[in-house]
């Protein structure tokens, strides 16, 4: 049993499945150049992150959030190389789910697939909650008051009301967030002696969008590259008109909660960069994915790093970091600012925020169209496998879509929006996704011992005694911050790095391994030791379910039983 759990797909069994149709399901249409799929990467990746959660990651980090995002820039960097470089050598439609399979056989692969079900499902559950936000504030602008307990969770009207409570006990002024989620705990209607919250907003343009994803690649192309085009323009004007009105003593101190405020912010920041692995997810719709997929992957990686930095550090430097714990943070800096300006100023300010609002509003869906397109395309992989039901991978014969997959992702996306909290899910995407990630890295180092052609690669620099040589510095520097047993008191799950580093330093020293995916490895895997254990615990969860899954279906039905 345990060689059948590690059954492997060959490179050329996968690109001969594709070509040949073997498979059993219908063709997609190949109609994306280098620039759709860059402006698809843009649209992944700057959405709920930019536009919603670096508002929480700046309240508990202050403006030392920006090394935070170069930081993860850098580990994203480490594994876009490696996604760029299996993009290139196998392009289909499974993204780390195929290159798993290939990699490292069947059942890791089950879990990675069943890893970036979650990723891509909580990903748009969270910029939907965002897009809510912001499309409250616009109905707000325009005179129109929709209930604030039909645009909330219970969980954040209920924090919001006992804060705004203590506020006004303590003689302060409650901010526009504790205002309206007092206002919707307040108001909610009771039915069975509970409270009934709702977020109607989020659901329903979730629901927008899957329909849109649903009629076909080349419609969901043509308006996605009109959002991303309208969003960075949105987001280089806030860069702009905010930087005439940053306060620098608000930068002071610059991590006012020191390393462990500003590492708090580590899963919502890791999710801002979530997005360029879903590039690849539509490989059999480019017109030459080996040539185009590694390029687009790079190319939104570097633009997104660029706009967030600059962006953190204007929104810190325009209000106080204890301003931004909101879901619509680029709107409400203006409109903090404007309370304080005079004359035509404060009139433009506010009205600037208002234009952020409705800009969010329509830039933000370009995300979700991205997340929703991509959870699709897994599916359909997976099923082309064996490992889920042939309904999962049925293509439209019109439209060209995986149409069953497509409607099913609408559904697990728009149901939970309506009720979830934005902290909640956040953290519910990061640890799978990290994993896969590392695996992917991973993966990488198993191709180039296979020397598999590829028209890209990453980078090679030995690793014979770098990986070392970097271990014995961490090392070093872990002692003189305060000692080995104390850090691995309060992060136990470090053991796990260190051990996982010692293996890699010995292994890069025997096998000549390639620098930049060890790093890749590295990183990712001290990003997943700085996340919560409650993280841990969520994804474990996920994960049993998705093995009783595997065990009661795929691993009986899978293409490759006797191979």
């Amino acid at each position: 049993m345990s060689n059948s759990l590690f059954r492997k797909k060959s490179v050329s069994q996968v690109l001969n499945d594709i070509k040949t149709g073997e498979d059993g399901h219908g063709s997609m249409a190949k109609v994306l150049s280098v620039k759709d799929l860059t402006s698809f990467g843009i649209a992944a990746i700057i959405g709920g992150g930019i536009f919603s959660t670096i508002g929480n990651a700046s309240y508990d980090g202050g403006a030392a959030v920006s090394l935070l995002f170069v930081f993860i820039a850098f580990a994203c960097a480490f594994t876009g190389l490696c996604y760029a470089q299996f993009a290139s050598t196998i392009p289909v439609s499974g993204s780390a789910y195929t290159y798993t399979y290939v990699s490292f056989g069947e059942l890791l692969a089950w879990i990675i697939g069943w890893a970036l079900i979650l990723e891509y499902a909580v990903s748009n559950m969270v910029i939907a909650i965002g897009w809510s936000g912001y499309f409250m504030e616009m109905l707000e602008r325009f005179g129109i008051h929709f209930p604030e307990y039909l645009a909330t969770d219970f969980i954040s009207a209920r924090d919001g009301f006992n804060e705004f409570q203590e506020v006004i006990k303590a003689g302060g002024v409650p901010n526009p967030r504790l205002v309206s989620q007092e206002e919707a705990f307040r108001t909610a209607p009771m039915i069975g002696g509970f409270k009934v919250l709702m977020n109607i907003p989020a659901a329903l343009v979730t629901v927008f969008i899957t329909v849109l994803a649903y009629i076909g690649i080349k419609e969901s192309r043509t308006t996605g590259n009109a959002l991303v085009l309208f969003k960075v323009i949105v987001i280089l004007a806030v860069i702009i008109i905010g930087a005439f009105y940053v306060n620098p003593e608000n930068w002071e101190p610059f991590a006012p909660n020191g390393m462990n405020g500003v590492l708090l912010g580590v899963s919502a920041v890791f999710f801002s960069f979530i997005g360029f692995d879903s590039v690849s997810t539509t490989a059999e719709e480019c017109q030459n994915p080996q040539r185009d997929l590694p390029r687009s992957i790079i190319y939104s990686l570097i633009i997104c790093t660029v706009l967030y930095v600059t962006i953190a550090l204007v929104l810190n430097g325009m209000v106080s970091h204890k301003e931004l714990k909101v879901d619509d943070p680029l709107a409400y800096v203006f409109k903090s600012v404007s309370q304080n300006a005079v004359g035509w100023q404060k009139s433009f300010l506010s009205s600037l925020s208002g234009i952020i609002a409705v800009s969010a509003v329509v830039a933000m869906t370009s995300a979700l169209l991205a997340y929703q397109i991509g959870q699709p395309r897994i599916w359909m992989t997976m099923s082309r496998d064996g490992l889920l039901p042939k309904s999962f991978g049925k293509i439209h014969p019109k439209y060209k879509t995986p149409s069953f997959s497509t409607i099913l992702t609408g559904v697990l996306v728009a149901i939970p929006s309506l009720f979830m909290n934005m902290k909640f899910v956040t953290d519910l995407t990061s640890v799978g996704t990290l994993f896969a990630f590392i695996i992917v890295c991973a993966g990488i180092l198993y191709l180039d011992k296979q020397k598999t052609p590829s028209k890209f690669k990453v980078p090679y620099v030995n690793g014979k005694y770098t990986v070392g040589v970097l271990m014995v510095a961490a090392l070093a520097w872990t002692y003189s911050q305060g000692g080995f047993v104390e850090h691995l008191t309060e992060k136990p799950l470090l053991i796990v790095l260190w051990l996982v580093w010692l293996g890699l330093a010995i292994a890069s020293f025997l096998q000549r391994f390639s620098l930049l995916p060890v790093l890749g490895i590295l990183t990712n895997l001290y990003l997943m030791t700085e996340l919560g254990i409650s993280n841990w615990i969520m994804f474990l969860i996920w994960l049993i379910i998705g093995l009783v899954i595997y065990f009661g279906y795929g691993y009986r039905k899978s293409n490759l039983i006797g191979k």
